[in-house]
């Protein structure tokens, strides 16, 4: 008779593997003995039992009993063919309608013709035990975690050797987080670039593969690196799919250790709020974060919001313009904007600009300096102004607060949760910095006057926009918005606090 074999270890462990083997070479004996035909042995390593879709070589032995390769499957033990009562019954009933022996050597059982009350009785013990496992690992990370301990592989630290639940800082690994933090929160670069960066000076990752742009995004959010463990923040809430769900913070297990930090906490938080109003921008204003190109995300459509985007065209003479992504993209009736923006007229345009400004600096500051005092003094003497923006404050922090208690409540998911709160934090923000405007007097100290100055400052030791990078460029213009009739916009950026820019 043809028969396939199947066998199945749950781990990648040595002891499990070696387990494996000898499941191997038990059915290789058993075939001579028996005097039948081992067409195949189907072995599924460090495979859990409870999810089919995951056992590529379960999944080929049921495809190849469909092609009817083989008379009968013999399997060691019913644990070994699934842990999932429903999905062993659907299975063995598939081989069965096929004509196909399924049989169970430790249990001496064969299933045609036989009553599926026995093997619905073995497959639910099956399970149960495989609950149990999960119960006993899940306890056991619990104890780790509350311990402080970190089973998993970092990148910037080494296990301590002997200790596989603690680690130790790799200088040189340290260093190359920090470059990346560093490229960032000061040089502007994107995840994507950083990664580009990573491979172009051949370093890898720790399990040495090139670096990507998720791989990246991992090392700016992970807060270990501040010396901080955090364990918890997720559970498995169904061990048969695998099914996660969010622990509110309230049940984290936090850990502080000090010796394991590579990057301040302060310069942690700045990345977080640099990464978050990214995936603000992108989400509701439909701004990319890029810095391939000299205007890369700097050019924005006034009538869509979607950034301008680089093309290329070569007929005798090569062109390189600008257009807009919305109407480029997804036609007309997306964006009426049809504006071409060519890239050597628009630096000759920045170039007269800032010559123009320059040229006109004493007055320019004046008058920028006159009109902010005119409007924040008209605001800062009128008290109802300031009760007007403590009203509004405290009714979005109010309003924040509600979809987060109704959150931990379980009555909104938390992908609600984002919609509803996503663009509360930028327009508290936007009321607190008007708020420390109206009480700090910003204009009576000089001290805005000392601001534009230093905008000057920068744009005069502009030797030449076309020998710029998108990173400096970005450090003097905010942004530049064309609307459908041609029209530019040049927004500057003020240096005092980050964040807080001003158009003229």
């Amino acid at each position: 008779m043809n028969i396939a074999a199947f066998c199945r270890v749950s781990t990648d462990k040595s002891d499990q593997l070696n387990s494996l083997e000898a499941q191997k070479s038990f059915f290789i004996e058993y075939t001579k003995k028996n005097g039948h035909n081992l067409v195949r042995l189907y072995a599924d390593e460090g495979i859990s039992g409870t999810k089919t879709k995951n056992r590529k070589e379960f999944l080929r032995l049921m495809h190849d009993a469909q092609h009817g390769l083989f008379d009968m499957v013999v399997v060691k033990d019913i644990s070994r063919f699934a842990r999932n009562t429903v999905d062993l019954l659907q299975n063995i009933r598939t081989l069965k309608a096929l004509g196909i022996e399924t049989t169970f050597l430790t249990s001496n059982m064969t299933v045609l013709g036989q009553s599926e009350f026995v093997l619905t009785i073995f497959g639910a013990l099956a399970q149960e035990e495989s609950a149990n496992t999960s119960k006993r690992v899940k306890f056991g990370k619990r104890m780790n975690a509350e311990k402080g301990r970190v089973p998993n592989i970092v990148y910037g630290y080494d296990k301590t050797r002997g200790d596989y639940f603690n680690l130790a800082i790799n200088e040189k690994e340290a260093q190359t987080i920090r470059q990346i933090y560093e490229w960032y929160l000061t040089e502007g670069y994107g995840a994507s670039k950083i990664a580009n960066m990573l491979n172009g000076k051949g370093l890898k990752t720790k399990r040495n593969c090139s670096w990507s742009q998720n791989a990246v995004c991992r090392i700016l959010s992970n807060e270990l690196y501040t010396g901080k463990i955090i364990n918890g923040k997720q559970e498995v809430t169904d061990f048969l799919t695998g099914t996660r769900a969010e622990r509110d913070e309230s049940e984290w297990l936090v850990t502080d250790r000090p010796d394991l930090r590579i990057i301040e906490p302060e310069q942690y938080a700045r990345t977080q709020q640099i990464l978050y109003e990214r995936r603000c921008a992108f989400r509701v204003k439909r701004r990319r974060q890029s810095n391939k190109y000299l205007f890369s995300t700097m050019i924005q459509c006034k009538e869509c919001g979607w950034s301008f985007r680089r093309t290329v065209r070569t007929y005798q003479n090569t062109y390189i313009r600008w257009v807009c992504s919305g109407h480029n993209g997804k036609g007309a009736d997306s964006c009426p904007n049809a504006v071409t923006v060519d890239e050597g007229e628009l630096i000759r345009a920045l170039e007269g600009y800032f010559a123009e400004i320059l040229k006109n600096k004493k007055n320019v500051i004046n008058h920028v300096v006159k009109e902010m005092k005119r409007a924040y003094k008209a605001k800062s003497d009128s008290r109802d102004y300031e009760k007007k923006l403590n009203f509004e404050v405290a009714r979005l922090k109010k309003a924040r607060q509600k979809y987060m208690d109704m959150y931990t409540d379980d009555l909104i998911s938390r992908k609600e949760l984002n919609e509803k709160v996503g663009g509360m934090k930028s327009e508290m923000e936007r009321l607190e910095n008007d708020l420390k405007l109206v009480r700090s007097h910003l204009d009576r100290d000089g001290r805005l006057e000392t601001i534009i100055k230093e905008t000057f400052r920068r744009i005069e030791d502009v030797a030449s926009i076309q020998e710029m990078t998108n990173e400096q460029l970005k450090k003097i213009i905010q942004k530049m918005e064309v609307d459908k009739d041609g029209n530019i916009d040049i927004y500057l950026r003020l240096f005092r606090d980050p964040g807080w820019d001003k158009a003229f």
